[in-house]
């Protein structure tokens, strides 16, 4: 034990700095948010997240909301378990056989008012599945949709801006996250 708090102290910190702020993108869009979860939800967002056949790509970028760095819940948005308890659902994915029924079932679990953000190219269009034997394709084919969050996968900026713009279409007007502005392991997907 002693030799390895020894070289601790020997080698120091060997990971890369944190970068300085969020970003434009998300110091912009975050007050826009809090305010509008705050008037339309009470100030509270309750997201189910459905997986409906996807290569988790949308789901990491999804889960980086909910990390230190993004901290989507400053802004009163918070992940249930279950579609009883949700305001928005999350689809990702193209929607395979399997998962039809369980969408629909998560779809007709929920209260009103209804909302559905498609996430990712599968999930708006099929993506490069499309419609087979295996996959029904889109997830307006299996349930209504509002809104779609294109992008393979689409950063957490832009996963924030998809969901402010379904929430409150009056600030459709917000301008696009900056690539720039995201961390470096983020990929942009628009």
């Amino acid at each position: 034990m002693f030799r390895q708090l020894t070289r601790i102290c020997r080698v120091g910190i060997v990971s890369e700095p944190t970068p300085c702020g969020r970003g434009p993108a998300l110091d912009l869009l975050g007050p826009r948010l809090e305010d509008a979860v705050s008037r339309i939800f009470h100030g509270s967002l309750a997201i189910r997240q459905v997986d409906a056949g996807s290569c988790n790509g949308c789901e990491l970028e999804i889960q980086a909301l909910s990390n230190p760095y993004y901290a989507i819940e400053r802004y009163g948005i918070h992940f249930v378990a279950s579609p009883r308890h949700a305001d928005l659902l999350l689809v990702t994915g193209p929607v395979s056989r399997h998962m039809q029924t369980a969408l629909r079932l998560a779809y007709e679990a929920m209260p009103e008012p209804k909302r559905v953000l498609a996430v990712g190219h599968c999930g708006a269009d099929g993506g490069e599945f499309g419609v087979s034997y295996a996959s029904c394709g889109a997830v307006h084919r299996v349930i209504p949709v509002d809104g779609v969050i294109r992008g393979c996968p689409p950063s957490p900026a832009v996963l924030v801006q998809g969901i402010l713009e379904l929430i409150d279409p009056a600030l459709l007007q917000v301008p696009a996250p900056d690539p720039d502005s995201d961390p470096p392991a983020s990929r942009e997907g628009l």
